[in-house]
């Protein structure tokens, strides 16, 4: 009719070692997906935009391609087309484009 009362124990929770092991599983994971490559790219862009020269052929983030023909502390020259020149923000250049490849999309 009335069964055993039992003591009333609440559950034992995770091993703490458990849950600190866990933290430092994301963290790593974090740290190896996000962090690690965005400051490689970001010392790769860096290393890019030092080595600049009067010359060299780039594209910009908005697309635009041309070469450099004056290169100054934060501003480059750029010749799009024969004769016409902008100037750009050295942060905007993108990629530096083998030489000769304004040559082949210009045909």
């Amino acid at each position: 009719m009335i069964s055993s009362a039992y003591a009333n124990t609440a559950p034992a929770g995770p091993d703490p070692m458990f849950q600190i092991l866990m933290l430092v599983g994301f963290i790593a994971i974090f740290y190896f997906l996000l962090w690690r490559p965005q400051q490689k790219r970001a010392k790769e862009h860096k290393n890019l935009i030092e080595n600049l020269a009067k010359g060299d052929e780039i594209a910009t983030g908005g697309g635009l391609m041309g070469r450099i023909t004056k290169v100054s502390d934060d501003v480059i020259t750029v010749e799009i087309a024969s004769g016409v020149e902008v100037l750009v923000q050295k942060p905007a250049v993108a990629v530096l484009l083998p030489k000769g490849t304004l040559k082949d999309s210009n045909a």
